[in-house]
């Protein structure tokens, strides 16, 4: 009709909806640091495609059915063997669930755990992804002091008693105990012990974010939180994301029993992609070990190219982790510096992007002489000239003093 107007949903947003925002244009540049890619080259695609092709001949009839909620099973027992391999959790598949990557796992813990207000302890700078979903849930969250080893033990269990003398015990820790995002650093054997004595002695769950764990370039591994816990209390995910494909979009979630029945209910979409389970599961069970081995081999070769660019372009103007795996340098500036209000302008003038440092703070605020630079991406001939144009746009913006 000519003369109606235009409905509004305005006053019919749940009350906890969150605030819309328009579609995201998103701008990379040539030198992408900002994003935590693997390398493009190295992914198997021959391999997925040989892969999908036998599941499609032996299964594909079933492409007809739902699919078990909680996911292929194939893939589960896969994942349920390597985890009781590499990391030292032994259980069954029915203690499995199959995610679209490691998100929505933490998104359906977040679902069956938080209420509005609820304390959620983190890392003082963590994985901006996972502080946005406790934001969804209008979480109360609250950073831990770190050091290059972890979280620090006092400063944890001053965050766990303070919150629970305000009558709000945490409901759980989020941590990313190896290859940490951004920071880099891996929580060593002590500290691990420590965090879950903690967790156990104030009965605060712990939830391991373990989805950088394969991509180890040096040192020796250390065991999982979840391993060291006997109580049930630590819940774990993973995912394939970085050492397959993103796009491939599956992790995995185990936890205790009664959070999984809970975790089940709250997971949304049914199953996860059955094509892309079945491409993920029979290329794994074959070749993801040696896989593991080349793409391990490439990064680290363009860590050191980025650890080296760093070296000569910013001198000792400036500090950065040295990370022994995982996809990311934790670049910090003088502390009076401020690369976040430049970032775009660095982006449109260098074509270089990053990601400043309250991306990934708790407060959204602190860490503005922070970048986190991502090597996954690009050659290692680009990272020498991507990081050599960064330094010059930096001296350029008065950041970087020569």
């Amino acid at each position: 009709m000519a003369d109606a107007k235009p409905f509004s949903f305005k006053e019919l947003f749940a009350k906890n909806a969150p605030e819309g925002r328009d579609a995201p244009v998103v701008k990379r540049g040539k030198y992408d640091f900002a994003v935590a890619y693997p390398d493009p080259k190295s992914m198997p695609l021959d391999g997925l495609v040989d892969a999908l092709r036998e599941g499609l001949a032996t299964e594909g009839d079933d492409l007809a059915i739902y699919a078990n909620q909680s996911g292929y099973a194939p893939l589960r027992q896969f994942v349920a063997d390597k985890l009781a391999r590499d990391r030292g959790i032994n259980i069954g598949i029915d203690d499995l669930i199959i995610g679209d990557g490691s998100g929505q796992p933490i998104h359906m813990i977040c679902e069956a755990l938080l209420d509005p207000g609820d304390v959620v302890l983190v890392e003082n700078f963590v994985y901006s992804g996972t502080l946005g979903q406790l934001r969804r849930f209008h979480t109360d969250i609250r950073g831990v002091e770190c050091d290059n080893e972890g979280m620090l033990p006092d400063a944890l269990e001053s965050a766990i008693v303070k919150a629970t003398g305000e009558g709000k015990r945490p409901k759980f820790i989020y941590t990313i105990p190896t290859f940490q995002n951004p920071q880099g650093w891996t929580m060593t054997l002590e500290r691990r012990k420590e965090m879950v004595r903690l967790s156990q002695k104030h009965g605060v769950p712990i939830l391991e974010d373990d989805c950088y764990v394969d991509l180890r370039y040096g040192g020796e591994d250390v065991t999982s939180l979840h391993a060291l816990d006997d109580t049930g209390s630590v819940m774990y995910a993973g995912s394939f994301s970085k050492i397959i494909a993103p796009g491939m979009r599956l992790g995995y979630l185990t936890a205790s029993r009664e959070v999984m029945d809970v975790a089940r209910v709250v997971k949304s979409g049914g199953a996860a992609n059955q094509f892309a389970s079945w491409a993920v599961h029979r290329y794994s069970t074959g070749h993801l070990d040696d896989h593991i081995v080349e793409i391990n081999d490439i990064q680290r070769t363009k860590r050191d190219a980025m650890l080296a660019a760093l070296g000569e372009n910013f001198g000792g103007a400036a500090s950065w982790s040295r990370p022994e795996g995982g996809l990311f340098i934790w670049l910090q500036m003088p502390e009076e510096a401020d690369v976040t209000a430049i970032r775009d302008k660095v982006l449109e003038t260098a074509d270089v992007g990053y990601q400043a440092g309250p991306l990934f703070a708790p407060d959204g605020v602190s860490g503005r002489n922070y970048a986190r630079l991502c090597f996954g991406y690009n050659t290692p001939e680009e990272i020498h000239e991507g990081i050599a144009r960064l330094a010059e746009a930096f001296e350029r913006e008065g950041v970087l003093k020569s």
